[in-house]
């Protein structure tokens, strides 16, 4: 969650609106697919098991 934070921080305080918003869409959607992936696979983004 902290990395997300800082993620949306760095963001914010970049130039104009409209990449702004583009990044923040960009930033968001990728996020709702992790939160939709990370059940199927069982496994959060890049966490391994003891098997790998």
């Amino acid at each position: 969650m902290t990395d997300d934070t800082m993620a949306l921080r760095e963001l914010l305080q970049k130039g104009s609106d409209a990449s702004l918003l583009r990044e923040m869409i960009g930033f968001a959607a990728q996020r709702l697919m992790e939160l939709d992936t990370e059940p199927l696979c069982g496994a959060a983004h890049g966490e391994r098991s003891a098997d790998r």
